[in-house]
């Protein structure tokens, strides 16, 4: 499914189209801690780590909550505009991984397994559950193993631009991926990569990459049992069309959507086409 342009939805204010990410942006995703536009920071203590989540206040409609995982080398940071924009009608959190963002760094790099053993943890800890879990890259790795491993936390899965196509899984394929989208995406979402791979430290994003593209997700994919959707921009250079499609084929109960004009952080410049697409997932799923 390919979404139409922005300003097709009934009732609804669009953005710029997809691609756009102004100094606005910018400013938003490097606020935390501090509060910004109805987000939040908060610590707690999870699995023996002290964990940031950057989170917005509950719309009280008794929505379903959002749950927002960051991919390789990043943080909650470029996530924002996502959760900006769906936090109008949902409660959203998002939590920085082990070792990235504002979170406490583990001694060492923790692979896909060891992340969503986190995230269970966290949704615990925030009593959550079940959530609509949003992966995007390799927390779309996470996501995907978390639902397959625990369906009692997860109510609907999406995984966003997901990591790694079975076709280049190696690291120089996906480095040379990655490195074909910088030339694709917003040139201001740069501080925000430099920021995060300083608060990661680059010998732990070598090590998620080197756990990534040792990771099956086709494995957690065919045994998620909730409904997921396959997001993904089309001019992604690291998802193709062809790994996107069997991802959806895999899942299930998944369908595949793809946004055009979109490059890999989808979730960043086209938010408002991510977030459409999630309602619509979730809107059978609510009635389950």
């Amino acid at each position: 499914m390919i979404l139409p342009p922005p300003g097709t939805s009934r009732g609804a204010v669009r953005p710029s189209p997809p691609g756009r990410f102004g100094l606005t942006e910018l400013r938003l995703a490097l606020a935390a801690p501090r509060p910004a536009a109805g987000l939040t920071s908060e610590w707690r203590l999870v699995a023996g780590l002290r964990t940031h989540t950057r989170r917005s206040a509950d719309p009280g409609s008794g929505a379903l909550p959002m749950v927002l995982v960051h991919g390789l080398a990043v943080s909650h940071r470029y996530l924002t505009p996502l959760a900006l924009t769906l936090s109008a009608t949902h409660p959203v959190y998002v939590p920085d991984l082990p070792g990235f963002g504002l979170t406490e760094r583990p001694r060492s790099a923790y692979d896909v397994s060891a992340h969503a053993a986190h995230l269970a943890a966290w949704l615990e800890a925030y009593r959550l559950a079940p959530v609509c879990l949003v992966g995007h890259s390799f927390g779309a790795e996470v996501a995907a193993a978390l639902a397959a491993r625990r369906p009692d936390l997860v109510r609907a899965l999406v995984v966003a631009g997901p990591t790694s196509d079975p076709a280049a899984r190696s690291r120089r394929h996906q480095f040379g991926r990655f490195l074909v989208d910088t030339l694709r995406e917003a040139k201001l979402q740069t501080p925000i990569l430099l920021r995060d791979v300083w608060d990661a430290r680059p010998w732990r994003v070598f090590a998620m990459l080197s756990h990534s593209v040792h990771n099956a997700i086709e494995a957690d994919l065919v045994r998620v049992t909730v409904p997921t959707l396959v997001l993904a921009g089309g001019r992604d250079p690291v998802v193709p069309p062809a790994w996107r499609e069997q991802a959806a084929r895999l899942a299930p109960d998944g369908r595949a959507v793809t946004v055009p004009g979109a490059a890999h952080n989808v979730a960043t410049t086209a938010p408002a086409q991510a977030a459409d697409a999630i309602r619509v997932l979730l809107a059978p799923a609510l009635r389950r």
